[in-house]
This record gives C-alpha cells, sequence and structure tokens, in this order.
C-alpha cells in the first residue's frame, strides 16, 4: 500500500455472530466473505458499541461510547434525539484532510431524518448520502424512502442491498480519482421486515425448517452477494491494494416473534449468550473481517477484543489525521492487532444499554475478563471469556481482588459517562 489508505466499511443489521459461514452457520452459505476472511483476518472478538442500532452506528462514527453522545437506544422517527453537531465523526476528519466521502443505505442517527432541525449525514462529513432513517420502507423490496444528499429519490425497484450498493458503485466510479476516500455501506439486512429474492430463497428450500427461515438464510446470502459485487468493483478499479475493508455487525440476532413482524427473525448469537438487546456476548459480540493489505496476513485470526468504537481512531492513524486532544475517545488505534501484534488500551472496552432484556445493563471488558453489573451497579458478574466464551462460569466469589478492581474501573466509567451525556426533551 502506498500513500493514505482508503476505507470501505460494510455494517450488517441485526447480523449474528453465528450467521455466516466462514463463523459456523450449519447452512447458509456465503462465499465472498468467505473469501474476504481468506485473504484478510477473522476476528473471533469483534464487538459493536452497543446491542442495538442507533447507539452502536453512534460508537461507530466517533469512537466514543454512545452514552456520551446521547444515543441511548434505538431512535423512532420524530425524536428529538440525535447525534448533535457537536459530535466529531471519522468522516468529518478524514473530510477535512481531503477524503471523499460517503454513506449509502441506513442512517439511523436522527428522528428528524431529512429536516434543517437535526444534522444530517452531510452534517457529519459526508459528502454524498443516499440514506433511510432508519428502514428500508414500506418494503426492504422497492422502497420508496431513500433520500440523496437531502433531495427524496422516490419509488425504486430492487431489493434495498442491492439499490445501496448500486449507489456505491456509482458513487466509486464518478469520484475523484486523485482523492483517498471512505465509503460507508450500511445495510438493513438482515433486520425486518426481511425481503429476499426467490433466487436466493430456493437455495434453502431443502435445508431451512421453514419457509421463513429460508427468506432469512437466502437474505444473508443475498446480501453477501451485494458485497461480492462491491469487492468486484474495487479489483475492477483497481484498488484493492489502497483499501481497507471491514465488515461488521451493528449488534446480535433479533429474537424470533420477540414483537409483531418478527416472524422470520431467524439469526443466530453462535455459542454465546443472549441476543440483540442483552449485555451478554451474544447482544454485542459480532461477526468482524478486515482485509488491509500490508497490515493483516492472509487467512489469519485476531483473538484479541476489536469495538466499533476503534474504527475512527484506527481510520484516522492510518491516513495520518489528527484526533483533537480534548475529543474524549474510548477506542484505540487496532492497526498493530490486525497485523498479529498487540497493544495496551488506556482503559477497558465500556457498555451500557440501559433499557436492556438481560438483567445486565452495564458491562467492561478488560484483558480477558467481563465484568458485567445490573442497573444499580451493586449486582456483578465476572466471566473469563478467554476460557468461558458462553458466560456460563460465573467467577465473582473465586476473584475477589480482580471483582474489587473491575468493580471501580466500571463505576468510575459509568458515572463519567452519566456525566456527559445529554438528557433530550420529550417528544
Amino acid at each position: 500500500m502506498s500513500g493514505r489508505p482508503n476505507f470501505v466499511v460494510f455494517l450488517c443489521d441485526d447480523l449474528g455472530y453465528g450467521d455466516l459461514e466462514c463463523y459456523g452457520h450449519r447452512a447458509i452459505k456465503t462465499p465472498n466473505l468467505n473469501r474476504l476472511a481468506d485473504e484478510g483476518a477473522r476476528l473471533t472478538d469483534c464487538y459493536a458499541a452497543a446491542p442495538v442500532c442507533s447507539p452502536a452506528r453512534a460508537g461507530l462514527m466517533t469512537g466514543r461510547t454512545p452514552n456520551r453522545c446521547g444515543i441511548y437506544n434505538w431512535i423512532p422517527p420524530d425524536s428529538p434525539m440525535h447525534l448533535r453537531a457537536s459530535e466529531t465523526t471519522g468522516a468529518g476528519l478524514l473530510a477535512d484532510a481531503g477524503y471523499a466521502t460517503a454513506v449509502v443505505g441506513k442512517w439511523h442517527l436522527n428522528g428528524k431524518f431529512n429536516s434543517l432541525d437535526q444534522p444530517q449525514p452531510g452534517d457529519h462529513g459526508f459528502d454524498h448520502w443516499f440514506a433511510t432513517q432508519n428502514n428500508a420502507a414500506p418494503s426492504h423490496r422497492n422502497p420508496d424512502n431513500f433520500v440523496r444528499n437531502g433531495e427524496a429519490v422516490g419509488p425504486l425497484e430492487g431489493y434495498s442491498s442491492a439499490v445501496i450498493v448500486d449507489e456505491g458503485i456509482r458513487w466509486l466510479n464518478e469520484r475523484a480519482d486523485d482523492a483517498p476516500f471512505f465509503l460507508f455501506v450500511s445495510f438493513h439486512s438482515p433486520h425486518e421486515p426481511v425481503a429476499t429474492s426467490e433466487e436466493f430463497t430456493r437455495m434453502y428450500e431443502e435445508t431451512a425448517a421453514t419457509p421463513e427461515e429460508a427468506i432469512y438464510f437466502g437474505n444473508v446470502t443475498q446480501m453477501d452477494h451485494e458485497v461480492g459485487r462491491m469487492l468486484a468493483t474495487l479489483d475492477d478499479l483497481g484498488l484493492r491494494d489502497d483499501t481497507f475493508v471491514m465488515f461488521t455487525s451493528d449488534n446480535g440476532p433479533e429474537t424470533l416473534n420477540r414483537y409483531r413482524g418478527a416472524a422470520r427473525s431467524y439469526g443466530s448469537p453462535g455459542v454465546l449468550r443472549g441476543m440483540k438487546l442483552h449485555v451478554y456476548e451474544g447482544g454485542i459480540r459480532v461477526p468482524g473481517i478486515v482485509r488491509w493489505p500490508g497490515v493483516t496476513h492472509a487467512g489469519s485470526v485476531v483473538t484479541d477484543a476489536v469495538s466499533g468504537v476503534d474504527l475512527l481512531p484506527t481510520m484516522c492513524a492510518a491516513a495520518g489525521v489528527d484526533v483533537p486532544t480534548d475529543l474524549h475517545q474510548d477506542g484505540a488505534d487496532v492497526a498493530p492487532l490486525l497485523g498479529g501484534e498487540s497493544i495496551d488500551r488506556a482503559r477497558p472496552l465500556y457498555w451500557q444499554y440501559d433499557a436492556a432484556i438481560s438483567k445486565p445493563r452495564v458491562a467492561i471488558r478488560d484483558g480477558d475478563w467481563k465484568l458485567l453489573a445490573n442497573a444499580d451497579l451493586d449486582e456483578f458478574e465476572l466471566y473469563n471469556l478467554r476460557e468461558d466464551p458462553t458466560e456460563r462460569d460465573d467467577a465473582l466469589e473465586r476473584e475477589p481482588a480482580r471483582v474489587a478492581r473491575m468493580r471501580d474501573t466500571l463505576c468510575a466509567m459509568h458515572a463519567e459517562v452519566l456525566a456527559e451525556g445529554p438528557t433530550w426533551p420529550e417528544g
């Protein structure tokens, strides 16, 4: 790789840790992501910044625990909650340094989408944006709610994954060749309402237990197909060797039939405990694949923890962009980890989701150890994730000194985050 790298980040919505073939799924085929893992590094301990969509996206964009930013939960339409203009994003820092920037797909970082009342993707560093507030509507097939740079696009034909990648490919082909770029490809798949082409659903008629499961399985393969088209475009444009590519998910898989309309939510957390909305591993540990020529080694496996909050500092370090010293960051530059070395984090990884389905609402990970706490911070669980990734063997009573140290750290971080996060008006 020569000069400043390009960045392409794929983010799925509700894709579980166990949903990819290269992560052990029994039936789903993901040949393009398998190949990406073979060419780069597969992350066994990759984390979202939260167990639900909007906060996870805020962490990914800012490098900060999302509660610091005031993104506490998923953002309904017209909500006052939004990523404030005062927040610094990776896209903004890269754009200021001469990068071309684009987001295609799901935004979900404001309630008043495409309104002057709140910042939009263009206000957070994206020169080009083709996005929806949350889901593609009225369906992920033939959506009519995309907005391009502030202008409603109107009815579109096709499935949202293909529509998103079509736009990304078009932008890549039309951009100025001399500028490095950051392209954020934010899929709606495989979030409900799941909509899948018959071509991909048919692949699972024999292996799926129900027609709805076949639709879900096919949806993941359909998304994989679109990743393949984007990767082929990078190759066609001669960009492979100069481009950092990351694939991940915003949180764990949705629970089947948790709400009306979730009848196709057949995502899998693999062996992990919990699912979306839990701070147990199944809610926050997600697939992660990085191909970074000159840094990652083909076919490597990275077992150290990597989080969405690490993206901003990693991209900025690679691009030679200074992160403002007054910006309270929670992530780290993980380039050494991706290359097979080690890093010393300044602070543990931290999660807080006050609406969690699990009893624990707060968690930190320090090395191989994870401490979880209830809402009142007076009940704890401790797990060694290297020995017990399923979080079934609570080591709380066996490790009193470790618990005391980690409890003090967790409580201090909780107080710090609570003091920084804003209070939104009702509405």
